[in-house]
């Protein structure tokens, strides 16, 4: 299904990330900080209902879910998408896929070894391949399609148009070995990441050209080599259709052919129920109604207790029967339109019910991580003391749970950016950060300048009034300097000097107040960001959504001062607690009366028009500088996929809170998400995921790479939406991705993980959830984690009638 939040494109797919320096810890305590051990991080196992291939029948047709028709079957173009790689999975060879740890792992049905046969003076790789591997075609599998793909790949001709070289830039030379079996490959220096390249691999007819590489290989594959060939694809009824290769050499795929379906992720439970499909990728809601229908399978025809009409209780029944046959008939007419409409909606959800009592929910965790991303290119972000701070507020257990615990997965949260529990080399390095501290976090933000009474001074340099502004310009500005003395440039240095006094020991202990007034006064500000939390979504807005004023605004969770925007309204709350004291609804202390509780706030309670918008609510507690707030940016998407993001979002909001940081939440369509907000960088905070990989060296360091200066002023960042990197970070990756030590290689990661940890850009928060429905009598498919599917395994486990299963009645 579609997850928003995650880049397009393939595991292997060139991504970045970087992070600014920090300039705070030494590399010893970096390289040592970790709150867990390698030895002890143990992945969750994949959900596939294995079978043994004797136990699956031979024949018939699954049908497969994705979320659209590949753009490309070009796994190199920029607009290869998850669609292209599981696609291209079945047609074309991958040398060395990944195993269910994460590792990977040579494939015998095209290798019959490959390793490094020399170091010195050039590293150089001897591939023996399979003799039977051919391409559909009958043509042996050779050096001249490796040849094809290293000079297609390797960024010299600009002619072809490629999103990745990795690794293929490293290449001196590929030449044929003993006999056409072998490929022998020479690297100009030390490549660590070998086994990602050539995978997977094109034969030379379309690597062989710009022309072919380019356009040959957008909507049609005519060569492949795997257990499948592409039969053909409709764009009018939104499918590809793979069928067995009669070509393959190795084990005979069990199924005749494999549909790829391209349907949206609402509509997949419709999809499953009216046998479109056999295998999809389900959110929790379609999980939960699978999960309700096989346990009502022995409900002996009752009515279900869920779903529509399922809410109604027996008094709203008996009057909804009796206004359908008062005496009143327009009255009976409304009544008796809206008990069919219930009728038929119940029907049609217990036919879909029984329907998907044939699918069952294989569930795992997804070779991806969630993370929380800070943007660090401007704004109060740039400086890693709040990045710090904002990181350390988070209780990212919590978060983990919110999202895993429901389903049953393991909640732990990711400890590492460049692997995943269970994988080789995984290890806790988030200790270079800290856990979860709260007065830690306020210190921070202290050292940084931002107090409790900040957003109600002027800026530096500023005198009460704006003197400076009605003098006018930059000779107003020059009069203002020339009349400061230095008798009064002191009583700022000991004014300063004792308020920094007073910040450090706020800092030092947050339960010691100065006066039973400043108690006071904070005890009410808490009091008052609790109570108005309903009355801050007043100035609530969502991409799509226009919530008027007194209508309902979607609930925020807890009590945190997230205002969920469209356009900016950082006074949104202030105005709302204005305007319900203009209707007499809020108290002095800001408190709503019980009887005037609603959702969005007092209807009909408007400001005449020219009425100056009132402060920023900065006095509940939030913390300022220079006369302005602490106020995230907050971009979340908004489509339906994606709720789990948002009740993470809110929780995120929440937590900030406590530290005095504010949250503009805005939500945007899932489209957008990432080319007009993330890559763009118009955002502080947000929420999207990374692919595992098993190549971290080479994966990893476009992620985290260093930003550079571009010749117009700009920064170069690909992909890089956090903006923050380290000259250090990238010499890590660099001596990493040369370390043909694996073991020393990965120490290395180790030590850039600690680093990127430090810098905090980017926190991981989880692995993603993997759920997938998949028809019970399928085998060998299903959640697969880690792995890659092995297509030609997949089957029924009896024997389905003729034709494919989307025409069978379930």
């Amino acid at each position: 299904m579609s997850h928003v939040g995650v880049p397009r494109g393939t595991v292997r797919k060139r991504r970045s990330l970087a992070l600014l320096t920090t300039g705070v810890l030494t590399i010893p305590v970096l390289a040592g900080c970790s709150s867990g051990g390698e030895e002890t991080a143990r992945g969750v196992p994949q959900d596939i209902a294995p079978a043994a291939r004797e136990t699956v029948a031979d024949g018939s047709t699954a049908n497969w879910a994705v979320d659209a028709l590949p753009a490309t079957f070009n796994a190199f173009q920029a607009d290869a998408d998850s669609a292209t790689t599981r696609i291209t999975g079945a047609l074309l060879p991958t040398l060395f896929p990944m195993d269910r740890t994460g590792q990977p792992k040579l494939n015998p049905d095209y290798l019959e070894s490959a390793k490094v046969i020399e170091r010195e003076p050039r590293q150089v790789v001897l591939y023996k391949l399979n003799q039977q591997a051919v391409w559909s075609d009958g043509r042996e599998i050779g050096a001249p399609d490796f040849v094809a793909q290293w000079r297609a790949l390797r960024g010299k001709d600009s002619a072809f148009w490629t999103a990745r070289n990795s690794g293929y830039e490293r290449i001196e030379k590929i030449e044929r070995g003993a006999d056409d079996l072998q490929v022998r490959v020479t690297f100009s220096k030390p490549y660590a990441d070998w086994r990602s390249l050539f995978s997977p691999l094109y034969p030379k007819e379309i690597t062989g050209s710009p022309d072919a590489f380019n356009d040959g290989a957008r909507t049609t594959l005519k060569t492949t080599a795997g257990p499948f060939v592409l039969k053909g694809m409709s764009k009018s009824k939104g499918t590809v259709t793979l069928a067995r290769n009669p070509r393959w050499w190795g084990d005979k795929a069990k199924l005749d052919t494999l549909v790829f379906r391209a349907v949206a992720a609402k509509d997949r439970t419709q999809a499953l129920s009216d046998g479109t499909v056999d295998i999809a990728d389900i959110d929790a809601a379609t999980a939960d109604r699978i999960t309700l229908a096989r346990r009502d399978r022995g409900s002996n025809g009752q009515p279900l207790n869920h779903g529509p009409g399922s809410e109604i209780t027996p008094a709203q029944a008996l009057r909804s029967w009796a206004q359908a046959h008062g005496s009143d008939e327009d009255a009976a007419e409304i009544a008796q339109a809206a008990r069919e409409k219930n009728r038929k909606a119940v029907v049609a959800y217990a036919t879909e019910q029984k329907a998907l009592r044939d699918f069952a929910v294989r569930k795992s965790l997804e070779p991806a991580y969630t993370q929380l991303a800070l943007n660090g290119e401007s704004g109060p972000l740039a400086d890693d003391r709040v990045r710090r701070a904002v990181a350390r507020a988070l209780d990212r257990q919590e978060l983990a749970q919110t999202v895993l615990g429901p389903l049953g997965l393991p909640a732990k949260p990711l400890g590492s950016h460049l692997a995943l529990a269970g994988q080789p080399g995984y290890k806790d390095g988030s200790g270079a950060l800290g856990e979860q501290n709260t007065k830690e976090a306020q210190a921070l933000l202290a050292d940084a300048g931002w107090t409790r009474g900040g957003a109600a001074e002027p800026p530096k340099d500023t005198k009460a009034g704006s003197e400076a502004e009605k003098k006018g310009g930059k000779d107003a500005e020059e009069d203002e300097a020339e009349k400061k003395t230095a008798g009064e440039a002191g009583e700022d240095k000991d004014a300063k000097s004792e308020k920094t006094e007073k910040t450090e020991k706020e800092a030092e202990d947050d339960s010691t107040e100065d006066s039973a007034d400043s108690a006071a006064e904070r005890k009410k500000a808490d009091r008052d960001s609790e109570d108005t939390a309903a009355s801050r979504d007043e100035g609530l807005y969502i991409v799509g959504d226009d919530n008027k004023p007194g209508a309902p605004a979607p609930a925020t969770v807890g009590s945190a001062s997230a205002v969920h925007v469209l356009a900016p309204a950082r006074t949104a709350a202030a105005q709302g607690t204005v305007l319900l004291r203009q209707a007499g609804v809020l108290g002095e202390d800001g408190a709503v009366a019980a009887t005037d509780k609603q959702p969005g706030g007092a209807a009909g309670a408007y400001a005449p028009v020219g009425t100056a918008a009132p402060a920023p609510a900065a006095a509940k507690g939030q913390l300022g500088k220079d006369g302005k707030t602490l106020t995230l940016r907050f971009v979340l998407p908004s489509g339906p996929g994606s709720q789990s993001l948002r009740s993470v979002g809110d929780k995120i909001a929440a937590m900030l809170e406590k530290i005095g940081v504010g949250t503009e939440i805005t939500k945007v369509p899932d489209e957008s998400y990432f080319k007009d907000h993330i890559a763009s960088g118009a955002y502080d905070l947000a929420l999207y995921s990374w692919p595992a990989t098993a190549y971290p060296a080479t994966d990893g360091r476009p992620i985290y790479a260093k930003p550079e200066p571009a010749t117009d002023g700009s920064l170069l960042v690909e992909q890089n939406y956090t903006r923050v990197g380290t000259d250090h970070i990238d010499q890590l990756f660099d001596k990493a991705a040369a370390e043909l030590d694996e073991k020393a290689a990965r120490e290395l990661m180790k030590q850039a993980d600690a680093r990127i940890w430090a810098a905090a850009g980017s926190i991981p928060l989880f692995q993603r959830p993997q759920l997938v429905a998949v028809d019970k009598k399928l085998a060998n498919v299903g959640a697969f984690g880690f792995a890659a599917p092995r297509y030609q395994d997949i089957g029924f486990k009896t024997r389905q009638a003729a034709g494919s299963p989307a025409d069978r009645k379930k």
